[in-house]
């Protein structure tokens, strides 16, 4: 980045002392500019379509009324994939980390964390690289090597008639064509479906073809 190229922010928080607080933390910081703020993710949204071009990083709060980060993050990025956002949370469990990070979020910082690593964050996201902070990271690594076992285990639990229904299931077959093809009864084939259901832990018939489809079974 150029030297005399401010990185402008934009701050997305429910929270008028959220945002009255990074803009404090932020405010006296060579080379950060604080160029807007919203409450929700809808009025962000509004407001970054009226200069799009102005916008670095968004720091982005997760849990909001109207429209939450995780909607603001992907309608943001589907839009404006130049723009870069950094979770900004007070949850630092696995399910909104993961979240943020599928719809694009290239950091993700608690809110207990002080104005040093606000900023290293700020500055690595607009330079285009990822930030996590130090629990945001060990629980993504928990969820990766997790992700590995629980597909070795699922797949390892699987029956071969299981793989087999499965199979057919991603073929778009009915309970009763199933059955037809297997010479079982459709209530057979219709227990095979529950156990797959709880053993891949997906909750319905396209969690079972997106399985079967990505797992290349």
């Amino acid at each position: 980045m150029e030297s005399c190229h401010h990185i402008n922010v934009f701050i997305v928080d429910d929270h008028q002392i959220v945002r009255d607080g990074v803009k404090a933390l932020l405010k006296n910081v060579e080379g950060i500019k604080i160029v807007n703020e919203a409450s929700n993710g809808q009025e962000a949204i509004d407001l970054i379509r009226q200069n799009p071009k102005d916008i670095d990083v968004v720091i982005m709060d997760i849990t909001m009324p109207e429209m939450d980060g995780v909607q603001a993050t992907k309608l943001i990025l589907k839009e404006f994939p130049k723009i870069n956002i950094l979770a900004l949370s007070m949850h630092d469990d696995k399910l909104h980390l993961i979240s943020m990070l599928k719809e694009g979020a290239m950091g993700y910082v608690l809110k207990t964390t002080g104005k040093s690593e606000l900023v290293h964050a700020i500055n690595r996201i607009a330079g285009g690289q990822s930030y996590f902070d130090r629990q945001a990271s060990g629980k993504l690594l928990d969820y990766l090597s997790n992700k590995d076992k629980r597909k070795k285990t699922a797949e390892g639990e699987l029956t071969s008639r299981e793989k087999e229904v499965l199979m057919l299931i991603a073929e778009e077959m009915t309970n009763a064509e199933i059955a037809e093809k297997l010479f079982l009864s459709p209530r057979t084939i219709d227990t095979h479906r529950r156990n797959l259901l709880q053993k891949l832990n997906v909750k319905n018939t396209a969690g079972l073809v997106k399985y079967a489809l990505t797992h290349e079974l």
